[in-house]
């Protein structure tokens, strides 16, 4: 785990983070719901020594992040530290690149300030603007209140072994899961769930790429992603043997896949307009 030496202050937390700092094109890694910036920590090294300024942060509440006795963690927060780190870093139009909550939370901001963003680069998370069959709506409903019923010192190897498939993936899961109350992982789960705002027909406002693990299962990823590739136009970046932490269950794979996305927007194609 990288350390993260920088401290950003807001309203109710302190956001811990990491700017590698450079001339090459700003990434902004964003993690899931109650892991920490540590999943990223190959594509960090990765994407760093391919030459790319590269920001790594943990969101409030998470890792090394705090959240203050009595607050709860809700979207809207989330959003505002991420504009926060943003000017605090003095980054003009990154490119965010978040997994699962991380993923919902670069939708939305890139969806109210399409002009501050580059490129979303969504890594097994659902599409927040995507339809819901009648199905997906009562399960999106409902999962919160589902897991309130699972009692606290089994929620964390249940989400480990639901999110990851080899054994070094599922092991440093359940740690990292383990380490945030089962109060304040509903409130982030809720948070999750608020982005996820049906709005069928209306394009994303700028490049957007996919990639998921060919095994998660988790939530509707695995179908909601192949839906949102088709209607953008382009390739759903599909690792195999790898499930929804997939950063973990195939990192040199992820790396590899990230870099490649990352060039081909860095250098399109003779005669590709790139979109703004």
């Amino acid at each position: 785990m990288v350390k993260l030496a920088d401290r950003l202050s807001r309203p109710h937390a302190e956001i811990a983070f990491a700017d590698s700092g450079g001339d090459g094109a700003a990434v902004v890694l964003i993690h899931g719901a109650g892991l920490d910036h540590s999943m990223f920590d190959a594509q960090a090294t990765a994407l760093a020594q391919r030459g790319f300024r590269v920001i790594e942060w943990d969101l409030r509440g998470h890792g090394q992040s705090t959240l203050a006795d009595g607050a709860r963690f809700t979207a809207s927060d989330a959003l505002d530290d991420l504009d926060s780190l943003l000017a605090e870093c003095d980054v003009a139009r990154p490119v965010l690149v978040g997994h699962s909550l991380g993923g919902n939370l670069a939708q939305a901001f890139a969806g109210a300030a399409p002009e501050r963003v580059r490129g979303v680069i969504a890594v097994d998370s659902t599409w927040n603007a995507g339809p819901l069959s009648r199905f997906e709506r009562i399960a999106l409903r409902l999962a919160a209140p589902g897991l309130s019923l699972i009692p606290a010192g089994r929620l964390p190897g249940l989400m480990a072994r639901a999110s990851a498939v080899t054994p070094e993936a599922i092991a440093r899961s359940e740690a990292i899961f383990a380490r945030m109350p089962k109060a304040r992982f509903l409130d982030v789960w809720r948070a999750t769930v608020s982005f996820v705002d049906p709005a069928p027909g209306r394009p994303f406002p700028v490049p957007v790429a996919l990639v998921r693990g060919a095994e998660d299962a988790t939530g509707n990823i695995s179908t909601a992603m192949p839906r949102w590739a088709k209607a953008e136009g382009v390739q759903e970046h599909v690792i195999p043997e790898a499930g929804h932490i997939v950063t973990w269950d195939a990192p040199d794979q992820v790396s590899r896949t990230l870099i490649g996305i990352l060039d081909d927007w860095n250098h399109p194609v003779a005669g590709q307009k790139e979109s703004s």
